[in-house]
């Protein structure tokens, strides 16, 4: 197996099976690391521009291809993506994308694989201009996620598409309880510099294995957004707080709460296993203590002991939308009434985990959205139906103030998509 053969198969199992590229990039059996980058290159880079390439192979074909020969179509797709993306000469990429038809077991491809990427060599740019006419193909963007754009984001629009389609920084949080910022940029032998509107964010210039990081083992910095790294300063936590993490995992704000303050008691949960099992390697690693269970947020009768909090922090379940850059599959696997329905979920988190917090307390409203109505609207919503609820207005260098909450744009700064509100319950 090589990179094309390997990422062939994952694109076939997010494209046309609707699996989570992060749940299928497998790519340890590639012994070459250079073959290994080569795939994780080629499954990004197809989804950030499959409705670009799509479009292009609608006119390259002449009839689809059957649900059993799906993997053609992917094959397809990364050799129009290596001969518009990538810096690999047309010949190599051609002929390095036909081989894989021997390697998938069907040898009746090779001509129509060899002769589509050729037609393309000849007319890719009358192609381009054909398909680009159509905003959605040249942005590659489904059209629900423009038109959503559209109407949230009237002057932004065009250039969040951009930034989705653009390749995001390597960001990491120096954990302080272990070095500080400037001794662990001292020690990277890659081009490193801090990260803005953070205390502890490093944006690396190239990324690497994160075992090449100095200390990563030891404990001495996590990969994290800078954007995800502002939860544990705008949550302000008093020394001995009882905290609660609703929707905890994988676990950097958790981590990055417990390396900023003395946090009395935290209490991190998430309702999968198998995302549970990723709260307690964090804090192994970081060598850090929180309470961790396997548990629905939306429902604590079945889990609080009755003890209020003093902080809560809930970072909902959302879209996505402001993380396509870093989740591409993102485009593919959600729809236009994943809005409503996740925009529901957050609303029964809100309402299940007020009374959790204790009078004079904080809960701070996280999602990597940028869609009104899981942000504002929603913050909006919920302090209408709760009388002993307030905003604490954040006031920030960073992001654009909304009527409740601030918002980061994707790109911005460098930063992911993200929304954030802090709600006080008054005494």
């Amino acid at each position: 197996m090589d990179a094309r053969s390997v990422a062939t198969q994952i694109l076939t199992q997010v494209i046309a099976h609707r699996r989570s590229l992060s749940d299928c990039l497998t790519l340890s059996h590639l012994k070459d690391s250079r073959e290994r980058a080569l795939a994780q290159a080629l499954c990004y880079g197809v989804l950030r521009w499959q409705p670009r390439l799509q479009a292009i192979l609608d006119v390259l074909l002449r009839k689809p291809f059957k649900d059993k020969d799906y993997d053609i179509q992917s094959l397809l797709l990364i050799g129009l993506y290596q001969h518009l993306y990538l810096r690999i000469p047309p010949h190599a990429a051609t002929a390095a994308t036909v081989d894989v038809t021997r390697t998938l077991k069907k040898p009746w491809a090779t001509g129509l694989v060899n002769g589509v990427l050729r037609n393309f060599q000849r007319q890719g740019e009358a192609l381009l201009a054909k398909v680009d006419k159509n905003i959605n193909v040249k942005l590659a963007h489904p059209p629900w996620i423009i038109k959503a754009l559209q109407k949230n984001w009237p002057s932004q629009w065009q250039s969040i598409a951009e930034a989705n389609n653009s390749h995001p920084p390597m960001s990491l949080r120096v954990n302080a309880r272990a070095i500080s910022r400037d001794d662990y940029l001292l020690s990277l032998e890659s081009k490193a510099s801090a990260l803005a509107d953070t205390d502890n964010g490093i944006s690396l210039e190239q990324p690497i294995d994160v075992q090449r990081l100095p200390g990563f083992n030891q404990g001495w910095v996590s990969v994290q957004d800078g954007a995800a790294q502002l939860a544990a300063e705008l949550l302000d936590v008093p020394t001995g707080a009882r905290v609660l993490d609703a929707c905890a995992a994988p676990g950097g704000k958790m981590a990055h709460l417990l390396e900023r303050y003395d946090v009395g008691t935290l209490l991190a949960i998430d309702n999968q296993a198998a995302r549970v099992s990723l709260l307690t390697e964090t804090l192994q690693r970081l060598q850090l203590s929180a309470q961790v269970r396997c548990a629905d947020a939306s429902q604590p009768d079945k889990w609080w002991d009755g003890q209020t909090f003093d902080r809560i922090l809930l970072d909902a379940p959302c879209t996505g939308s402001g993380v396509i850059r870093r989740h591409p599959d993102i485009k593919y696997l959600r729809q236009a009434n994943d809005i409503v329905t996740l925009a529901a979920q957050q609303q029964r988190l809100l309402k299940a985990l007020w009374p959790l917090l204790a009078p004079g307390g904080k809960l701070l409203y996280v999602t990597c959205s940028i869609f009104a109505e899981e942000n504002h609207l929603q913050i909006q919503n919920f302090l209408k139906t709760h009388t002993d609820a307030i905003e604490t207005v954040l006031v920030a260098d960073w992001g654009h103030a909304q009527q409740y909450g601030r918002q980061i744009l994707p790109g911005e700064n460098n930063l992911d998509g993200f929304y954030y509100a802090c709600l006080s319950k008054t005494i």
